[in-house]
């Protein structure tokens, strides 16, 4: 291996390790929800607006994170992310009030927002083409292990040291990584600090149009859009109470599906980079076969009479963890569909799709809980997980019918003999 590709890989490993931490702090909250609920004294739509707000700042900052990348580097981006993200999970482990711990999530969605972006970008800038879609599922396959760390680590922590002392001692990692960056990060193998067009209104509003006039860009967002929401509200918020409150699980079986879904992405990432790298006529056909498989399991949970078997809860986190890395697919179209100068703030309107979908499924399935609790409060029955639950059929026939829609006309745009060739090429 040369001394390039040595370097290439451990700025990669860096920000690697940025994003593990972000996925961490954004999944924190997955087995703590019945936690926050006697912390703050609040009920399941309040407990829903935590990572509605996280969601909403991410998602709201997509496209302005796109820009700075493209203007100001990953770099400088990454370490204010690492900051900013690190901060607020400070805040939210010292907050006593229901309105600070609000402001702390939003705190910790801003440091969120700024680090997948500027990872994409890294490896762009530091692989070979051909090289770049497998990279780019490591980076959210191996990023997502993150969610492990949140799961039952942080179920231990949370029962042995108590709110306080388990999540200073979460936050207490992104001083160590604000190190890392500093010494081993640079935005290219040419410079430590790359620098682009200084922003106007006039370039941004260009830029943006010309990213979303492409058919490429809308079918990835809708990519995005239509497979991330249900691994996502699952591993963020409502899959730690929908398994034991829903399915008569105990803590620690939740627990263990929860990792499930984290393992399903581990495994399915890899393979499903290389089947894009080499298949990427296929990529909208992936997604469709994927969105089916998890249609198909989480109707067989719903329409189960009483609590599904284990074997089918297992199969259901396996095929909805696989629907994380199948959003990542929707990122090779802002490759292939735009510039390079491009890529970043493209990416950032691809990226809004699965989180803003998943705000809404959030926040819908907290207001549908209360709706169909009797009494009120947590106690939540599995018929109110049902009716919760099934508000997602409502998102899959959104998002697969653009998903239908756009690939038909990205087709009709791209060459298909080109698509293939080009990323077949090796480099050069």
């Amino acid at each position: 291996m040369t001394s390039t590709a040595r370097t290439a890989y451990a700025v990669w490993l860096v920000g690697l390790a940025v994003y593990f931490l972000a996925v961490f702090h954004r999944s924190s909250l997955a087995v703590a929800g019945l936690a926050a609920t006697e912390r703050f004294d609040i009920s399941a739509a309040q407990l829903a607006t935590f990572t509605m707000l996280q969601l909403l700042v991410y998602a709201g900052m997509q496209i302005p994170v796109g820009l700075l990348v493209d203007r100001f580097g990953s770099r400088s981006v990454l370490l204010c992310g690492t900051i900013i993200i690190t901060a607020g999970q400070v805040g939210f482990a010292l907050a006593d009030s229901y309105l600070l711990a609000l402001v702390a999530r939003v705190f910790v969605g801003m440091g969120d927002a700024m680090t997948f972006i500027c990872v994409l970008r890294l490896v762009g800038y530091w692989f070979p083409a051909r090289r770049i879609p497998l990279i780019t599922q490591l980076t959210g396959t191996l990023g997502q292990l993150g969610a492990v760390g949140a799961a039952i680590p942080m179920t231990w922590a949370l029962s042995h040291l108590g709110w306080t002392k388990a999540y200073l001692v979460a936050a207490s990692v992104g001083v160590v990584l604000v190190v890392l960056l500093l010494l081993v990060l640079r935005d290219s193998p040419t410079t430590t600090h790359l620098r682009g067009p200084v922003l106007s209104f006039s370039a941004v509003r260009s830029s943006l149009a010309a990213s979303w006039s492409h058919p490429g860009t809308r079918l990835g967002f809708w990519m995005h859009f239509t497979t991330q929401f249900s691994a996502t509200a699952l591993s963020l918020l409502w899959g730690y109470p929908f398994f034991v409150r829903g399915e008569g699980r105990s803590s620690s079986t939740a627990g263990i599906l929860l990792t499930v879904i984290v393992l399903a992405v581990v495994c399915s990432g890899p393979a499903l980079g290389w089947l894009v790298g080499n298949h990427p006529w296929h990529r909208s056909t992936m997604v469709l076969c994927i969105v089916a498989a998890i249609v198909a399991v989480w109707t067989v949970v719903l329409l189960w009479p009483g609590n599904a078997p284990l074997p089918v809860l297992v199969l259901l986190a396996v095929v909805v963890g696989v629907g994380g890395p199948a959003s990542m697919i929707g990122f090779d179209l802002a490759r292939t569909s735009n510039p390079s100068e491009r890529f970043a703030s493209a990416s950032g309107i691809i990226n809004q799709g699965g989180f803003l979908a998943s705000l809404v499924l959030v926040v819908v399935i907290g207001i549908v809980l209360d709706w169909r609790t009797p009494g009120g409060g947590s106690s939540y029955t599995p018929s109110a997980f049902r009716w919760a639950m099934s508000t997602q059929y409502v998102l899959w026939a959104v998002g697969l019918t653009q998903v239908w829609r756009y690939r038909v006309k990205t087709r009709r745009v791209v060459d298909r003999d080109e698509l293939e060739g080009v990323l077949a090429t090796p480099p050069g």
